[in-house]
Parts: C-alpha cells; sequence; structure tokens
C-alpha cells in the first residue's frame, strides 16, 4: 500500500511538472493574459478535467510557477552566495551573474515574461513583484557578504537599483541574440550588450 502510494504521489508530480512546463511555454509564446487552461491542457496532452485535478485555473497555475521559479532562483543565489567572500573581484562576480542571468533567459523565458512583462492584473502584478522583491533581497545578501561593512538599507537600495538595470538591458540583450529580420540583430551584438552591462553593474558597484 504504501509503495503504490509513492509511486501514485510521483505520478502526480510528474504530470504537475508537465503542466508547468506546457503553461511556460505557452506563456513565452502568447503571455500570461491570453493564456487558457484549455491550451495548457492540449499543451500537457491531457484533458482539462485532468488538469482541475492539479490546478482548478490558470491563477493556480501561476502560482505553481512562482514557487518553481523562487524555488529554482533561491538554490541558485544559496550556492552563489556560499561562494561569496570579500575576495572575490568585483568583477568575477558581476561576470558570473550577468552570464547565469542571460543563459536562465534563454533556458526559461516565461520567467522573464512574468518578471518584467506589463502587469494586467493584480495577481500577475503580485507575481512579479513577489519575484522581484526576491531576487533584490539575494543581491543585497550577497553584496553584504562580500562587504560586511555595507548597512543592510544600502544594500536592499543596491541590490533593486542593480536589478533594475539588468531589466533594463536584458531585452535589448534578447532581441539582438534572436534571429530577425533586420539587419543590425546579431550574436556580436549581444556579446557587446553583454559587456557593457558587465562594465555598468561593475562601476555602480565600486
Amino acid at each position: 500500500m504504501a509503495e503504490r502510494t509513492v509511486r501514485r504521489q510521483a505520478r502526480g508530480l510528474k504530470r504537475m511538472a508537465e503542466i508547468l512546463d506546457a503553461a511556460e511555454s505557452l506563456i513565452a509564446e502568447v503571455g500570461y493574459p491570453e493564456l487558457t487552461t484549455n491550451q495548457v491542457a492540449a499543451r500537457a496532452g491531457m484533458s482539462p478535467g485532468s488538469l482541475y485535478q492539479f490546478f482548478r485555473n490558470k491563477e493556480e497555475i501561476l502560482d505553481g510557477l512562482v514557487a518553481r521559479y523562487t524555488v529554482d532562483r533561491q538554490e541558485f543565489w544559496a550556492a552563489r552566495l556560499a561562494a561569496v567572500t570579500p575576495e572575490v573581484p568585483l568583477e568575477a562576480l558581476v561576470g558570473q551573474l550577468v552570464d547565469e542571468s542571460v543563459r536562465f533567459k534563454s533556458e526559461s523565458p516565461a520567467y522573464w515574461s512574468l518578471l518584467y512583462g506589463t502587469a494586467t492584473g493584480d495577481r500577475f502584478a503580485a507575481a512579479s513583484r513577489r519575484l522581484h522583491e526576491d531576487i533584490a533581497r539575494q543581491i543585497a545578501a550577497m553584496l553584504r557578504r562580500r562587504s560586511p561593512e555595507l548597512s543592510e538599507e544600502r544594500a536592499a537600495l543596491t541590490g533593486t537599483m542593480a536589478l533594475a538595470v539588468v531589466k533594463a538591458v536584458m531585452p535589448m540583450i534578447t532581441s539582438a541574440a534572436s534571429p530577425s529580420p533586420s539587419p543590425s540583430p546579431s550574436p556580436e551584438r549581444a556579446a557587446e550588450l553583454i559587456a557593457e552591462l558587465k562594465t555598468v553593474l561593475v562601476r555602480y558597484l565600486t
């Protein structure tokens, strides 16, 4: 009985992950406001009735995605935070974080849509705010670990501003790296923008 229960729970978790994967890909394509549970069910290869066993509406799907992203990013930041000491060069720290942000952006476009997209509803806006505040707190903690003399208030403000800079530049990097009929976007242009972003952050944080 216990073994069957464990298997059933594992199948349930697998199906939930498949639903969230489907929702993530659709949000990247059509945006959250246009997302429907029927679309998610079809993309996940299940009936709407089966989907409703796990998520009653798209708002619950949004909550599930936010929870997934929060856990993923907390694990990422915890690993990075543990490696930060006052001896770590600022350029190396900024370089690693920017490169990781670019990588994660390419692998999880829906995350950035939720974090930086236009908030068209209270729940969407709240989800965006929670993600934004969590990242800013993690950056502030990293800054204080590297510079223990930094006050909590100053670290919080600096973390918020650094994240705002990344928010402003990331769409430019994405556009430059993506195929486009325009002759200007190119991987070389994206690399230039990434380098400039690192320079801006290093100078701001110095």
